[in-house]
């Protein structure tokens, strides 16, 4: 069983969003959100969610949403979601019927679900999950400027130049290595589709389709260190910074 104090070293100072259309569940649950993070909103369905989240002051930590909801489901308010912030740290609740929601979910970057009906201690490990993530980031920018992305101890990614440096070497790359390069490096860690990586090309007049950016990636991945550009299949790509022991 999870330890309380230890969920409550990373929640206690963060938001939570919660999203559910049952009403019985949304209330205990929310009563359960409460012992554990600093602010905690409720929303019966995803219409009434995007309303508090555009009023609230600041953008919510975390959003924990059910898929099927009247108005606007799950997916849906995912996607509008991270229209507003592409950060956004949200985890799904998933019940045994809703398969045909996970691959487009999948396919926005979601990478937490939790089984409905909901295993309070598999919620509570999810939400720690999410909570060291979300401090660990706040670190990672923390020691170093927002605009270098370490890639490994000696190879950085410098968005203001465009350039990436290997022991303080400029490494050559292309144009179009450089816009996949500023792309993903937008939100370090974020999943960025195909679709997404493709939009970014046409965004800025230039042609890549599917075929094409697996070639780019293959030829990127020659100038990068090891493991610091992931592949999902299916899916899409992400940077993985580099964190010193």
């Amino acid at each position: 069983m999870l330890n309380s104090k230890e969920i409550l070293k990373y929640t206690k100072n963060l938001s939570i969003l919660f999203v559910e259309d049952h009403d019985e569940l949304r209330e205990n649950t929310t009563e359960i959100l409460k012992n554990f993070f600093d602010k905690v909103d409720c929303a019966e369905d995803g219409k009434e969610a995007l309303k508090k989240y555009k009023e609230n002051s600041k953008y919510y930590d975390i959003v924990l949403s059910d898929i099927q909801m009247p108005n606007l489901n799950g997916v849906e308010l995912t996607s509008k979601l991270y229209e507003l912030n592409p950060s956004q740290l949200l985890i799904i609740l998933s019940a045994h019927d809703d398969t045909k929601y996970l691959l487009p979910l999948i396919n926005l970057g979601i990478e937490q679900f939790v089984k409905k009906p909901i295993d309070y201690q598999e919620l509570l490990r999810a939400l720690l999950n999410s909570s060291r993530k979300i401090q660990k980031d706040a670190t990672t920018i923390a020691s170093v400027s927002s605009q270098k992305i370490h890639l490994s101890d000696n190879v950085i990614f410098d968005k203001d130049n465009s350039s990436l440096l290997e022991n303080d070497k400029m490494v050559y790359l292309t144009k179009y290595e450089i816009i996949f390069m500023q792309f993903l490096s937008n939100h370090v860690g974020k999943i960025y589709s195909n679709e997404d990586i493709a939009s970014q090309y046409e965004m800025l007049e230039e042609s890549l389709d599917i075929q094409n950016i697996r070639k780019l990636v293959s030829k990127l991945r020659k100038k990068l260190p090891e493991n610091s550009l992931e592949s999902i299949y299916g899916i899409g790509y992400r940077i993985i910074p580099f964190i010193a022991d």
